[in-house]
């Protein structure tokens, strides 16, 4: 297999380790960076045009779309992570053939999730006690996602197995356009032609849509690796259980992190309205300021899946080490920045002058921002051992973080208020953190390389 013919590719098999990981992030960070600035843009058209009982509506079905989007996200990384170990071993019929059972296996989870969601959608709205007044708005929104669940797991799966030889750079090229064109469409259906938040979850389909057809073009004619022929269509039994399995893993473990964040939300939406704008105010935040270690994670698990594959174990401790390293020197950086400047941040993000808005959104990020290198390596050492083909022990860290904010709800936020709610995600980290890195390190094929220097990086 000639990996030097795809020309936007990151070679992560040889060369300088921390180098590359550098190259491949880049454009996942530019790529979060502008699906938050669009998340921002796509909600003040909203509140502005429609006003904030229709921000309300979306607001109110926030947690299912980042369920939904959460779980294809999960679902085409790990499926992906299964290519790009193929990948990485050299294995081109392998790799057809996992291509090919990711789109058959994507396909089968997507109607089931597609047919759920026609049923469970409202009596979920009401089980998250959706006010009446805004519920309908609400469920003609999340409902439109949920009939077209296929685009937005199609366009996951996509990029998927770009990343997967190594190429991050065109999802990026494809997730600007698509935002740029949900933004242009959220104007015309929402002040042109007055379809309401109806017309956000249209414009978001369609732009996806659009999305979908540009990477299967681009896979078609610039990428024949991923393209499968009818010989590689034949059912494969271990390799489809492999690939169901680290998908569905990866989706769960999202879906487990979701149902965490709307426990935690319960608690807070208990404090107060100052509470609950300081907190929404410094998540924002904590978008923006958590991706730099978030996006070396992303670009980790790539690296050690497609390592795994060619049996580089030194590599992937190397790389391990990288990960670490970034994570401690991010964090110095942004802590520079978060600690003095968090005050001004939370006000123009949040345009309050409420000092219980300040000073709680303030103090969330100051101190969150002190644990982001134990956040570097949990997110790192988690995707890496899904790299590696572990299924269940990562799941078992996102088991932690549910039971952790369970607890935190019922227990210390009654207590301690607010505080409890900024130091209850460090506290979890610092848990899941200690047993993922004993897990990794515990890992048969990571223990087989204790003390083999990596030759190259």
């Amino acid at each position: 297999m000639n990996k030097k013919s795809f020309s936007l590719n990151v070679d992560l098999l040889k060369g300088p380790i921390f180098k590359s990981l550098i190259l491949f992030s880049i454009p996942l960070l530019i790529s979060f960076v502008f699906q938050q600035l669009y998340n921002t843009v796509d909600t003040m058209i909203v509140g502005y045009a429609l006003g904030d009982t229709s921000l309300a509506a979306i607001g109110s079905c926030g947690a299912i779309f980042e369920l939904l989007v959460g779980f294809g996200q999960g679902l085409g990384n790990g499926m992906s992570m299964v290519v790009a170990r193929s990948f990485g071993s050299g294995d081109t019929e392998r790799l057809k053939r996992a291509v090919a059972g990711t789109v058959g296996i994507g396909l089968a989870i997507t109607a089931a999730v597609t047919l759920a969601a026609e049923f469970c959608l409202r009596p979920l709205l009401l089980v998250l006690d959706t006010p009446p007044e805004i519920l309908e708005e609400a469920f003609h929104y999340i409902i439109t996602i949920g009939r077209f669940s296929l685009v937005l797991f199609a366009y996951n799966l996509c990029s998927g197995l770009l990343r997967a030889i190594g190429n991050s750079v065109m999802p990026l090229v494809f997730l600007i356009l698509s935002s740029v064109l949900n933004v242009l469409l959220d104007l015309w259906f929402i002040t042109g032609l007055r379809m309401g938040v109806q017309g956000a979850a249209v414009a978001t389909v369609l732009a996806q849509g659009v999305s979908v057809v540009l990477c299967l073009l681009y896979i078609a004619f610039r990428c024949p690796l991923l393209v499968p022929e009818r010989r590689h269509l034949k059912l494969d039994g271990p390799l489809y259980r492999e690939l169901a399995g680290q998908g569905l893993s990866m989706g769960f473990m999202s879906c487990i992190v979701s149902a965490g964040s709307v426990i935690l939300q319960l608690g807070i939406n208990g404090l107060g309205t100052s509470i609950i704008a300081a907190h929404t105010a410094a998540r924002k935040l904590f978008g923006f300021t958590a991706m730099p270690v978030q996006c070396m994670a992303m670009a980790v698990s790539t690296f050690v899946s497609q390592n795994r594959g060619a049996g580089q174990g030194a590599r992937i401790r190397k790389a391990m080490r990288c990960n670490n390293w970034y994570a401690l020197l991010s964090t110095m950086v942004i802590c520079a920045v978060c600690i003095p400047l968090a005050g001004k941040m939370v006000a123009l993000i949040s345009g309050s002058s409420d000092p219980v808005v300040l000073q709680n959104g303030a103090r969330y990020i100051q101190l969150n921002s002190l644990f982001y290198v134990v956040l570097g390596i949990l997110v790192g050492t988690r995707m890496s051992l899904q790299g590696l083909g572990a299924k269940l022990l990562p799941l078992i860290s996102s088991g932690i973080e549910l039971v952790g904010k369970v607890l935190f709800v019922l227990v210390f936020i009654p207590r301690f208020a607010y505080m409890a709610v900024i130091l209850c995600e460090p506290v979890i980290w610092c848990l899941m953190a200690l047993e993922l890195v004993v897990t990794f390190y515990r890992n048969p094929f990571i223990r087989s390389y204790r003390g083999v220097p990596a030759k190259e990086g």
